[in-house]
């Protein structure tokens, strides 16, 4: 009857232990605003070798498409919508992305240290 008391406890704590380990594989959220067709922060930097995800808010009165060339991703983000974008890990280095709509003004770079 002893023996069974250390593997009740054991047992008791293993569904405490799986929530904390889903939330240590969460990927890290980085906020990113469209604002008067500008990207806010234009510098954006990530821990590299990890994936993230890129929450986009558009708070402009039209569209604008998120596009990266070197990251392989193109979005387009309704007006007044926020939209999610998962991002693989990254090696390290700079990562230029654009709005495609207003290539101008909006621009950024992802820096992955």
């Amino acid at each position: 009857m002893l023996r069974l008391v250390p593997l009740v406890i054991v047992l008791a704590l293993v569904p405490l232990a799986v929530p904390a380990a889903r939330a240590a594989d969460a990927a890290a959220e980085i906020v990113l605003v469209i604002e008067k067709n500008r990207f806010q922060p234009e510098e954006i930097k990530v821990k590299a070798n990890a994936p993230f995800v890129l929450v986009v808010t558009n708070k402009d009165g039209a569209a604008e498409e998120f596009e990266s060339k070197e990251l392989r991703i193109e979005k387009v983000i309704p007006a007044g919508k926020t939209l999610k974008i998962r991002v693989r890990a990254l090696t390290p280095g700079r990562y230029p992305f654009v709005g495609e709509y207003h290539e101008k003004t909006a621009k950024g770079v992802i820096v992955a240290e």
